[in-house]
């Protein structure tokens, strides 16, 4: 399967809008998940492959010419036009996502497979909390817009500066923290920027009812949410999502390679968590 670059948007400093379309997506199907997330398969500049090519050709060719896999959050959507939206964090000419996003243009074709997801907002929460960095901000976006009506909807988003942030919409009462890491130490020496999302979600206080809440982004800031609403019984186990997308200090081949004892191990300890707040 694959995508026709239709029209790209900056919607900020750091984010990347790029719409696909064209005849390679009429297989896409919907997914029922405010989550759902494709994997793009990105060339290596000189690669001799080109869109679209099979898996045979893929294994065939040179390591250094193969596809770099990588899981980007589906924006949106449009069956009816079409039309895929995918919002892509870019650092300039770093990491094969941002620079094909920056480097795209209309006719440009994309290729991928999916989607898969796992979460939506309970419809039986009485509040909703989205919490994440530049990476999740598509899913907390395309969540945002998909809780009940007239509900409490607190998003706290971590992003470099302010000209970092975008515009959020949701049919629910809708409250936005930005937290700016430009404003706190740099996490390689200094916890505080590991925990300044968390920080913030713990000032803001817990919720008045059943929360349903998505924490995602990088694998350590995660995590330090996570703790505050397993210590805090913010939320039952079940009405929690999270996943770490990232981690700092490793580029994605290396995270790939211990993010699974990564999770499991966050796994266990927020589960031993949430037992002991009970």
């Amino acid at each position: 399967m694959h995508g026709e670059v239709i029209r790209t948007e900056r919607l900020s400093h750091s984010l990347i809008r790029v719409v696909l379309g064209g005849g390679g997506l009429a297989d896409f199907a919907g997914s029922q998940f405010t989550d759902a997330y494709v994997n793009c398969l990105f060339l290596p500049d000189g690669s001799t492959l080109t869109v679209p090519w099979d898996d045979e050709t893929a294994r065939a060719a040179a390591a250094e010419h193969r596809p770099r896999p990588r899981r980007l959050s589906v924006r949106r959507w449009d069956a009816d036009a079409g039309e895929l939206t995918l919002d892509i964090v870019s650092h300039g000419d770093v990491g094969y996502c941002g620079r094909w996003a920056g480097r795209a243009r209309p006719g440009d074709l994309l290729q991928l497979r999916g989607p898969a997801g796992g979460y939506a907002p309970h419809p039986d929460a009485d509040e909703y909390l989205f919490v994440g960095d530049e990476s999740a901000l598509p899913a907390i976006a395309a969540s945002a817009e998909a809780v009940t009506a007239g509900k409490r909807v607190r998003v706290f988003g971590l992003v470099e500066a302010p000209e970092d942030e975008i515009a959020l919409q949701s049919p629910g009462d809708l409250d936005v923290v930005w937290v700016h890491r430009s404003a706190v130490a740099d996490s390689a020496v200094n916890d505080r920027a590991v925990t300044a999302l968390a920080d913030a979600v713990a000032s803001s206080g817990p919720p008045a009812g059943r929360l349903s809440a998505f924490v995602h982004g990088e694998a350590a800031e995660s995590l330090a949410v996570v703790r505050v609403l397993a210590r805090g019984g913010w939320c039952r186990p079940e009405m929690l999502s999270s996943s770490p997308y990232w981690r700092r200090g490793m580029d994605d081949e290396a995270w790939r390679g211990v993010k699974g004892d990564w999770v499991r191990a966050m796994r266990e300890e927020t589960q031993a968590l949430f037992a002991a707040a009970r």
